[in-house]
Formats: C-alpha cells, structure tokens, sequence
C-alpha cells in the first residue's frame, strides 16, 4: 500500500491542506522575481554559448572544406 496513508480501522485517511494563513508573503515574491530573472540571464548566456559554439565549427568546416576545394584543384591543374 506504498503511497496511502492508512487510519485505525484500514481505511485511506484524506490529507486535508493547511489553512493557517500562511500565504506567500513580500519576501517569497521578491525571491520568486529574483529567482526568474536569474534563470533567465543563465539561460541567455548558456543559448548565446551554444550558438557561438555551433557557429564556430560551422564556420571552421567551411574554411577545411574551401582550403580542400582549393587545394584539388591547384593539384589538379598542376598534374596535367
């Protein structure tokens, strides 16, 4: 019975919320703001990192490719 709260007579008991006015108070929602806006600028760094990454080697196998093409067709002409 993993995962039921079980009373006296075998029964499943409902597990009723607080209501002890605990709500959030200004601090929560000023950590919640901060919270987000954080997030927010790592998640910005992390996607402009990545994408200077996938750039990098997409500008590098275009130069291998260029630099190769070049190079064939220098040897090429100079074989004939």
């Amino acid at each position: 019975m993993a995962g039921r709260i079980v009373g006296d007579k075998g029964r499943a008991r409902v597990i009723k919320p607080s209501n002890s006015g605990t709500g959030l108070r200004p601090r929560h929602g000023a950590a919640l703001v901060v919270a987000t806006v954080v997030a927010v600028i790592v998640a910005y760094a992390a996607f402009g990192f990545i994408v200077g990454v996938i750039a990098f080697f997409v500008k590098l196998v275009v130069v291998v490719a260029v630099i190769t093409l070049i190079g064939r067709l220098l040897f090429r002409h100079a074989s004939r």
